[in-house]
């Protein structure tokens, strides 16, 4: 079940800033902190685990840091959801095998529906299309000062 908790709402926000503040220059973390207010106890295991899903590269070194893995227009928001889901430890109720005929047979096929109109409503939502809304919002980054997006 997708549960918009803090870790998701914070990686979800750093990848973004990754994306809008980073461009080839790596984000190192305390710039993420310090720029969303994230506690490092949330960011670290999080971007760990975003690089090990291919979302991120980790760079290691004085000037080191994180950078996207893929151009921010092919990273999606459910690529992010996707790896923090794994990361949860609580059971799905959807997953239960306790519950009425109700649950199983009405409510619980109409909640995977709507997880998965969702997740696909997720999957068409790039980083590239959140960066866009911060610019017009007038948010400024160092990404919206060099052009943007990068190839590889």
């Amino acid at each position: 079940m997708i549960r918009l908790n803090k870790k998701l709402l914070f990686a979800i926000e750093a990848v973004l800033d990754i994306a809008y503040n980073g461009g080839l220059a790596p984000v190192r973390s305390s710039e993420i902190t310090s720029r969303q207010g994230i506690p490092r106890r949330y960011l670290e295991p999080v971007l760990q685990e975003l690089v090990r899903h291919n979302v991120l590269i980790g760079i290691r070194g004085p000037s080191g840091g994180y950078r996207l893995a893929r151009e921010r227009r092919r990273v999606s928001v459910g690529d992010i959801v996707r790896t923090v889901r794994g990361l949860e430890t609580v059971e799905d109720p959807i997953e239960a095998g306790a519950g009425s005929a109700l649950g199983h047979e009405v409510l619980r096929p109409l909640w995977l529906e709507l997880q998965e109109e969702t997740m696909r409503r997720l999957d068409a939502l790039t980083l590239e299309d959140l960066c866009v809304r911060a610019h017009r919002a007038g948010i400024v980054g160092r990404s919206t000062e060099g052009g943007g997006d990068f190839a590889i």
